[in-house]
């Protein structure tokens, strides 16, 4: 596991001395990552997904950074995303919107040069109605459920468009895609059975380009690879393969300020719900991240934070705004106020800290909270 440059964690700078945590983004890192996966995917377009602010680091600096190592091709979740990212992105960028055009907004694509991607036979229609009232056959994708049963085309709406010649014919198709359920588990029977299955609908559309690998899918082969992959949370450096060794560098450190340090004695109890009883005399510091910055609740009594690379466990629960550490052994000079810790870093990994809470990275990254203060290197 690469780790991403860290600053020496005693005090943080002045611009930052108000806040409780500082988020550290390696814009670097992501452009590393986002070459390393273009390398992967052979000859295939690879495309940057920007959904949730870039999974939660800041689309305004990670989205630059990935067009200077030459990302063109992006995908964001809601039509409002893609507005806030067409200002960011050269005007050559295509940039598609997944959940495709709620209803009486396929103008609004138009206005502001998005690609919708087309999940139903609803959606179809109205692009289609858009494309006859402005009589030019506009740009759009096309997702098919090839088994996943969340978004997309299902075989008896296809059934019910008919041919598709007549009706691709009133707007230009240029992508025709599906998603993977299974990809970040190589052996799983699911993976294999989506691929036919996306390969049987794909022959009634063999003139559009095709796209069916996520970040996992990337490490699958070139059987996956298709004419575009849309990686996510990889370029972010989540093991794209849990379990194996991570090919991405991490991109991101999160180290939160030292409010209070207390020593307690045997029976004290630490935090809500009492759920912490020292059992000697401990000493115990707070930190100013809690639960409202998105440091996951299922953390209680189980995660941690590294000083100086020392293990520090959670002692208690996460509350909202605060956590408490158990830091006997600690030196009381590296303990004082305004001096931090680490959450995020060269010694924990988001995934490290995703499965002691239960969850996946995404989830860790996406619930970063607005309080932080921001840092970006690089790019």
């Amino acid at each position: 596991m690469n780790a991403v440059a860290h600053p020496s964690h005693i005090v943080p700078p002045a611009h930052a001395a108000r806040a409780g945590a500082v988020l550290t983004i390696d814009l670097d890192a992501i452009a590393a990552n986002y070459r390393l996966l273009a390398q992967r995917a052979g000859g295939a377009v690879v495309a940057g997904v920007m959904k949730a602010d870039a999974y939660g680091l800041g689309m305004a600096r990670v989205a630059p950074a990935l067009v200077r190592a030459g990302c063109r091709v992006f995908f964001t979740a809601h039509v409002d995303e893609g507005i806030g990212l067409r200002d960011i992105v050269p005007p050559d960028s295509t940039i598609y919107v997944l959940h495709g055009p709620p209803p009486g907004t396929a103008a609004d694509f138009l206005a502001h040069g998005l690609t919708p991607v087309l999940n139903d036979p609803g959606q179809v229609r109205e692009w289609s109605a858009l494309c006859a009232r402005v009589g030019r056959r506009l740009a759009a994708a096309v997702q098919v459920d090839s088994g996943m049963s969340r978004m997309g085309l299902a075989p008896a709406d296809l059934a019910a468009l008919g041919e598709p010649r007549d009706w691709l014919a009133a707007f230009d198709p240029v992508l025709l895609m599906s998603h993977l359920a299974c990809a970040d588990v190589p052996d799983h029977p699911m993976n294999e059975c989506q691929r036919l299955r996306f390969d049987a609908i794909r022959a009634q559309f063999p003139a559009m380009r095709a796209s069916l690998a996520n970040s996992s899918a990337v490490f699958l082969g070139p059987d996956f690879h298709y004419g575009l992959a849309r990686p996510g949370a990889a370029l972010y450096g989540i093991n794209p393969q849990p379990g194996g060794v991570n090919p991405l560098r991490q991109a991101v450190s999160l180290d939160a300020r030292i409010v209070q340090v207390r020593t307690i004695e045997a029976g004290a109890a630490v935090g809500y719900g009492a759920r912490y009883v020292a059992e000697g005399t401990r000493r115990i510091a707070t930190i100013a991240i809690g639960y409202a910055d998105g440091w996951l609740r299922a953390l209680s009594g189980r995660g941690s934070a590294y000083i100086d690379g020392v293990r520090v466990p959670v002692a208690g629960t996460v509350s909202m705004d605060s956590i408490t550490l158990d830091v006997t052994g600690i030196p009381d000079a590296r303990l004082q106020p305004g001096m931090t810790v680490e959450l995020l870093g060269p010694h924990q990994h988001v995934d490290v800290v995703a499965a002691e809470a239960g969850t996946i990275g995404y989830e860790v990254l996406t619930r970063m909270g607005a309080r932080f203060e921001r840092r970006y290197l690089g790019g």
